[in-house]
């Protein structure tokens, strides 16, 4: 008899019921459809290829781009007693060939291989000899040539269409705009392919932006204030970055290791499996660190640069929380981010098409960081999803910025747009509101339209905020095929007409000036400082929740303890035997045997089977050293005995 989505995810995975679309997914991949999956991160995409291939006969294979994360996620697979294996250029020839003569046997349910090992033709061969359930493409946004992590090994991946047409695939990814979407369904040839786009919102992750101003000294305020003794990863922009913060971390108490492209392949490896297994731990990468990470306990995520894109930064914040419970999102960027990464946009081989549209990129994350607006809102606008109400889980929502009115400046700036024919970026439309005596605006004529001149009493710095945060407001397009140039959109016309004002941010005048940008801001937002929305306390983030009662706070640290014993003992992230969730509910519903122990989320089959004992002997002993009913008693099976078991008896 075919075996059931739903009695697998009780059995195997240990959760009651599906989530969102993942039962339709779920079904369209069972019944050999195609799939385009748009999910955020820690939405459950994994169960929409893993399911399947459980289902249909033969076995799943999943296309990975980080062969690093592969042994992770095997690993947890196989706790769950799937039959998992990768294939990757770490293993050993013996290694390889034994998951190869298992391929071929049908003796794998799922088997992970990075894109260049599955472009090969001994293993296009392989996969000629084996019954193969589904392709999964994770992480599928690395085929856009426009995306964020762009993998030339992935625009081959169409192959698998054309040479077994009749094999189901579904592609995932956390982000995609528009344009990035695009190009998955043309490179992967899923125009038959079913769409499936869940929200954005992550409700969880506050997002918060200042400007620099001392960034390290800022981080740590933020990491002491707020993170002390946590988990997260610390972007920069530069590998110089990256190792100078790590040292600075490490020099203020912090554990922290550095990740980038220099650093040798073994101690990237190395870092990387700490940071999956030691708690706690910060790692300081460039974005070369982090797609696919599983770790559901990072409590923040923070940039010390500006990220190059609103589709980059959501994918890399995305790595917070995934746990569900409270994360934060912290930003630091300066004009001197924007400066360099518009140079490594300008001085890049990349044709002209590609860099306007990396500009227009940049200028849209540039608005989210400077929007006087919900944070969550602009940033799900921009993958086409409206939040009807703001978030109150963001700095502009906690803490209203300062603004002005700048209805008159924004209706100068619109008209100079207009009046110059939607043909020119943002410094000449400058120049012309400045009155620049500049030959081209002479041989143009825009010496002689109204506009000319008319916006003396702001500088070039700050016209450039206003016309920012136009953008940002969608009162402006740039046109992204026309050399940057700005266009009205139709929200600009009741501007035009008088019919709606206009609040800009007010920012920091570097020179002092008097006006709309020379306010002082000291001590707020502006300067960089913890403004009172930053200022959460660690115990009201509650991330056990069981702060406030003692006896319950002690079962949970005793708990994880041993999960951490057991985990430490396998070699294995402590996650991977139970999610933080699964502790929770055990402290909070106390089971007293295996029966009430299978009914708690995440606790599947085979973890009953490998760790059940040992769990409620925890409990029962924590029981009787609070005094509880004698019904509490200890289970005979020790950990060893426990262990040795889910070692011999494991896939």
């Amino acid at each position: 008899m075919p075996q059931q989505p739903l009695d697998l995810l009780r059995r195997v995975f240990g959760y009651a019921e599906f989530r969102g679309a993942q039962a339709t997914i779920i079904d369209r991949v069972i019944a050999g459809g195609d799939a385009l999956v748009l999910m955020p991160t820690g939405g459950g995409k994994s169960l929409c290829y893993q399911i399947p291939a459980l289902v249909r006969p033969g076995t799943g294979i999943v296309v990975s781009p980080l062969i690093a994360l592969m042994q992770d996620q095997v690993d947890a697979l196989r706790q769950l007693g799937v039959r998992a294996a990768f294939l990757n250029s770490s293993q050993t020839w013996d290694e390889a060939r034994a998951v190869e003569q298992g391929l071929v046997a049908g003796g794998l349910d799922l088997l992970y291989v990075a894109p260049e090992r599955l472009l090969t033709e001994r293993f296009l061969a392989l996969l000629d000899q084996s019954r193969v359930a589904l392709f999964a493409i994770d992480e599928a946004h690395c085929v856009s040539q426009w995306g964020h992590d762009f993998r030339p090994e992935y625009i081959q991946l169409n192959l698998l269409h054309e040479r077994w047409p009749q094999i189901p695939r579904i592609a995932l990814t956390a982000t995609a705009d528009h344009l990035t979407r695009g190009e998955i369904v043309q490179r992967l040839a899923l125009e038959e392919a079913e769409l499936f786009l869940s929200s954005f919102n992550r409700p969880n992750i506050r997002y918060r932006v200042v400007q620099k101003d001392q960034p390290r000294r800022q981080l740590l305020r933020f990491l002491r204030a707020e993170h002390d003794g946590d988990s997260g990863i610390v972007y920069c922009l530069s590998r110089r970055g990256v190792e100078e913060t790590a040292d600075f971390l490490r020099g203020e108490g912090f554990q922290a290791l550095p990740y980038h492209a220099g650093l040798d392949a073994a101690t990237r490896r190395r870092h990387q499996a700490a940071f999956l297994r030691d708690d706690p731990l910060i790692m300081v990468a460039t974005i070369a660190f982090g797609m696919g990470i599983d770790k559901p306990d990072v409590r923040f995520v923070a940039h010390l640069d500006l990220p190059k894109s609103v589709e980059g930064y959501y994918q890399e914040t995305g790595r917070a929380g995934r746990d569900g419970q409270p994360a934060n999102a912290w930003l630091a960027y300066g004009l001197a981010d924007l400066v360099t990464l518009r140079h490594f946009i300008d001085s890049s081989e990349a044709e002209e098409r590609f860099k306007r549209v990396e500009h227009h990129r940049l200028n849209a994350m540039l608005g989210f960081c400077e929007t006087t607006a919900c944070r969550r809102q602009v940033l799900l606008n921009y993958f086409g999803e409206e939040l009807p109400r703001p978030c109150g889980n963001c700095d502009t929502c906690l803490e209203p910025v300062q603004s002005w009115d700048g209805t008159e400046a924004a209706r100068k700036a619109l008209s100079c747009i207009y009046r110059t024919g939607m043909r020119f970026g943002t410094n000449y439309l400058i120049d012309v509101l400045l009155g620049k005596d500049d030959p081209r605006i002479r041989n143009f004529g825009h010496d002689r339209v109204s506009t000319f001149g008319i916006g003396r009493e702001l500088s070039a710095e700050e016209w450039k905020s206003v016309f920012r945060q136009l953008v940002a407001a969608g009162l402006v397009s740039v046109d992204v095929a026309g050399h940057g140039a700005l266009q009205l959109t139709t929200a600009s016309r009741p501007v035009l007409r008088g019919e709606q004002v206009v609040r800009l941010r007010r920012d920091p005048n570097p020179r002092g000036k008097s006006g709309p940008f020379g306010a002082d801001q000291a001590g707020g937002r502006g300067r960089g400082g913890l403004s009172g929305g930053d200022r959460v306390r660690r115990g009201d983030r509650r991330l056990s929740g069981f702060e406030d009662d003692p006896e319950a706070l002690a079962l949970w640290e005793s708990l994880r303890a041993l999960r951490r014993d057991l985990a430490q003992a396998q070699n294995l992230p402590p996650y991977v035997i139970f999610g933080d969730i699964t502790l929770r509910e055990l402290v909070r519903r106390r089971p007293r045997d295996l029966d009430e122990l299978s009914q708690i989320s995440g606790v599947g089959a085979v973890k009953l089977e490998r760790y059940g004992a040992d769990f409620l002997a925890a409990l029962a002993a924590h029981a009787t050293a609070h005094g509880y009913p004698e019904s509490w008693r200890p289970m005979p099976t020790p950990f060893a005995a426990s262990l040795g078991a889910s070692r011999e008896e494991g896939p």
